[in-house]
């Protein structure tokens, strides 16, 4: 219902933000952007062998694809994996198989911590930390969620199908990592590679998830896709979701300061969620000065409370 509620230009920007997002954290993981104090970030050394093994998977990664070569992503990160290794970039594994690591030190203690301290649990300040992380695992996912959707073609109009049951999926994926002991298993927006290289249905989720079961045994052979191999396909899929701007009414100013803000404050703060709270907070107030209250979702104006009062207490 809060994503039905959420406008079609704005969700637009969501996925052109997380494009260029990915695009960024591309470009970071392979030293082509570094950090700056002086302007935050600039250009990093393009002679840095790590750098001109990434600008070699690029340039190989788009030429497959211009010639529309099927896999022309995966195949780029391949091609760039053996060109690291053979130039000395990439350390070649010395092993190829490796056992199963045990979840037996880490499995349950989110639950026993539980009920061992209630007294640290059932506090205020917890609350509030638990409340915070609901807002940004929601928003981060409702985000990445509808700029997949959308860059697949999966949207009916300004509704996204089954969004229900992709909410429930990520949901119970967060509570089953808790349990097991691993970091947070969520929506990524990484996806957006696989809908770039054809992926369209459940089934793509169910290969990716044999592979990563496969990928147990393989540890020390999935050592050579470093960030210098992966990065080029950030880049890459960043350019494909950008092709979502002249979708966006640009010629409404109440619509295109709020779709600005959403899409440049993603990669600027280094988060889908303040990105969409920033857009929704904007969006109200431009639509109100312009005369078009009567367009604005009931929705909207709860969600204009709560992103206030979450800005304040990030204050």
């Amino acid at each position: 219902m809060i994503l039905d509620a959420i406008p079609l230009d704005l969700k637009l920007a969501a996925a052109c933000g997380i494009g260029l997002f990915i695009a960024l954290i591309g470009l970071e993981d392979s030293n082509i952007v570094v950090d700056s104090q002086a302007t935050l970030v600039t250009l990093g050394d393009l002679t840095a062998p790590a750098t001109l093994l990434t600008i070699f998977g690029l340039v190989v990664s788009v030429a497959l694809m211009l010639r529309r070569f099927p896999g022309a992503i995966f195949f780029g990160m391949v091609a760039t994996s053996l060109a690291g290794m053979a130039t000395g970039v990439i350390e070649v594994p010395g092993a190829i198989l490796s056992g199963i690591p045990s979840v037996a030190p880490v499995f349950g203690v989110a639950v026993t911590q539980l009920f061992a301290h209630p007294e640290e649990v059932f506090t205020l300040n917890l609350a509030v930390v638990v409340l915070t992380f609901l807002f940004v695992e929601f928003f981060d996912t409702a985000g990445t969620l509808m700029a997949v959707a959308s860059k697949a073609g999966l949207m009916q109009g300004n509704r996204m199908r089954r969004a229900r049951a992709a909410l429930l999926a990520d949901s119970s994926s967060v509570v089953a990592s808790a349990v097991i002991g691993t970091s947070p298993t969520t929506s990524y927006i990484e996806s957006t590679a696989g809908v770039a290289t054809g992926a369209r249905t459940g089934f793509s989720a169910l290969v990716t998830a044999g592979f990563f079961a496969a990928a147990l045994f393989f540890s020390p052979l999935l050592a050579v896709v470093t960030a210098n191999v992966t990065a080029p396909a950030l880049i890459i899929v960043g350019v494909l979701m950008v092709a979502a701007l002249d979708e966006i009414d640009w010629k409404r100013l109440e619509i295109a300061v709020p779709a600005f803000l959403t899409l440049i404050a993603m990669p600027a703060t280094y988060s889908i969620a303040n990105g969409i709270a920033l857009g929704l907070v904007i969006y109200p107030v431009t639509m109100v000065f312009a005369g078009r209250a009567r367009e604005l979702h009931p929705i909207l104006y709860g969600l204009f409370a709560v992103f206030v009062a979450y800005f304040a207490f990030l204050a």
